[in-house]
């Protein structure tokens, strides 16, 4: 959400979800009904018990939406900015030399072939990746769980869910057993079926009719309606990639920050601020993000690849489990284009505030940490610290920095980048509680933190040095991996 937050669509984000926002909890059972229709109705949304303590981390609170969804807002923002976007087009060939990339595509419609040049390729084209098979990427990981079929279909269920709405129900009985996904929580929904091939069975045992009397089962409503729109195979599957850039799948989370993380390093080596090897960070800096997400998602399924529901399985002790992952903030990054810096005696402990963002995620304006987030004043306006980062490099200094606002006017100027400066203080173009800023980011009143356009903290520098421009240009440099 800070990143749609970014590109002005929050709200519409946030719209697009609005009827999933008040699924709550994990169910399993013999039936939906049997499950369901003894709860009482809250008549009303209820907030989690542990959803205040996330209000530090950042400006804008999490929401639930669907794929199908929020898909139709994602494409009609990114035509709306000039995007090119082809429906029922296939790419069938990937060709690449030292300076491009030749992608070969066919109109599934009218069988025709183009190609289309472009100095990069991003394959973003899911778990079983075509283009990743093609050039041959190796992969690691448990691979499949199971095996299931998607059943999206309507049914309508308000009454039964009204006021008691859910976010997933296993359905656990000898004739049928699956996952059953809230989409609306009103008359469009899912149902993870699963199949065993090691006793025969295939996708094509299962027609629509066949699915329509095992969702009845299911749902524990033998005479409603059901109109079945789509039956496709899914296997759950634990895959990583071993390398992520190829000569030049993991959930849509983490995908969507795998893409701010790699968009404004193509960027900078496109308009040559920066050389190819700072692409070769987008590995280091995201592959152990993507394998500690896939592993955290593979410990919360049953053997069957469907998320387990025994013992004292919570969504409270899921958050618990995994909050680093699950807040989409728990890691650091550590690269050649982050700055190391000195810590000692004390590693740093010291410099430390005693904050959930802190204490619990490291985001306390170390390198390699997303910027700390802090409302500020500017302009006249109450602002995140995380909205004054953007498209290009950012410089934050204590109250007492002024010389590093300095150094960074001239480095912007040396080496054609744009960097935003600002000191904490009326002067210094930010308004915030004395102190705070500094503390939240780990520096003195003559500190400073350089931040890279993807929010994450490049430099930090926690008191005044003889020469703040040549230091600052020191840093620039190893945040765009030139020599």
């Amino acid at each position: 959400m800070e990143l749609y937050r970014r590109l002005g669509i929050e709200e519409l984000v946030r719209e697009a979800g609005a009827s999933l926002s008040p699924s709550k909890g994990i169910y399993s059972g013999a039936s939906l009904k049997d499950i369901i229709e003894p709860k009482s109705r809250s008549g009303a949304i209820r907030n989690l018990p542990w959803a205040g303590c996330l209000t530090p981390l950042g400006p804008v609170s999490g929401t639930f939406v669907t794929q199908d969804m929020i898909e139709p807002v994602l494409v009609d923002v990114a035509q709306g900015r000039g995007v090119d976007v082809r429906f029922d087009t296939e790419c069938v060939g990937v060709e690449q030399d030292e300076d491009s990339v030749t992608a070969v595509l066919k109109d599934r419609k009218t069988g025709a072939i183009s190609t289309i040049r472009a100095h990069y390729l991003i394959a973003a084209d899911g778990a079983e990746s075509p283009i990743r098979t093609r050039l041959g990427v190796p992969t690691t990981g448990k691979g499949t769980l199971g095996y299931l079929l998607n059943i999206l279909f309507h049914a309508d269920l308000t009454s039964l869910v009204h006021g008691r709405e859910f976010s997933l129900c296993k359905v656990e009985r000898p004739e049928v057993t699956g996952l059953i996904t809230s989409i609306n929580n009103s008359d469009c929904w899912v149902f993870h079926l699963l199949f065993d091939p090691s006793k025969g069975e295939q996708p094509s045992d299962f027609p629509p009719e066949k699915c329509k009397e095992l969702l009845h089962l299911a749902l524990g409503i033998p005479d409603i309606e059901i109109d079945i729109k789509s039956i496709l195979p899914w296997k759950p599957s634990v895959t990583r990639h071993t390398r992520c850039r190829h000569g030049g799948g993991q959930g849509a989370n983490t995908g969507i920050a795998d893409v701010h993380n790699l968009a404004w390093k193509l960027a900078a080596v496109l308009q040559g601020h920066a050389t190819k090897s700072l692409l070769e960070t987008y590995d280091i800096e995201r592959i152990s993000v993507g394998r500690a997400a896939a592993e955290f998602s593979a410990s919360l399924a049953d053997e069957d690849g469907i998320i387990s529901t025994k013992g004292s399985f919570t969504l409270p002790l899921v958050l618990l489990k995994g909050f680093r992952l699950l807040s989409g903030h728990g890691y650091c990054y550590a690269s050649k284009a982050i700055c190391a810096e000195d810590t000692s005696p004390l590693g740093g402990l010291t410099w430390r505030p005693w904050t959930l963002p802190s204490l619990a995620l490291s985001i306390d304006g170390r390198p390699g940490s997303r910027i700390p987030h802090l409302w500020v004043e500017h302009q006249g306006k109450r602002v995140s610290t995380l909205d004054l980062c953007g498209k290009n490099f950012l410089l934050l200094a204590g109250a007492d920095g002024t010389s590093w606002v300095e150094a960074a006017n001239g480095v912007s100027s040396a080496m054609g980048i744009d960097i935003a400066a600002f000191c904490a203080g009326p002067e210094g173009g930010l308004v915030s509680p004395k102190g705070k800023l500094e503390t939240a980011a780990g520096i003195s009143s003559r500190g400073a933190i350089l931040v890279r356009p993807d929010d994450f903290v490049a430099w930090r520098q926690r008191r005044q040095v003889s020469d703040p421009e040549a230091e600052l240009t020191q840093a620039v440099r190893r945040a765009l991996c030139l020599p």
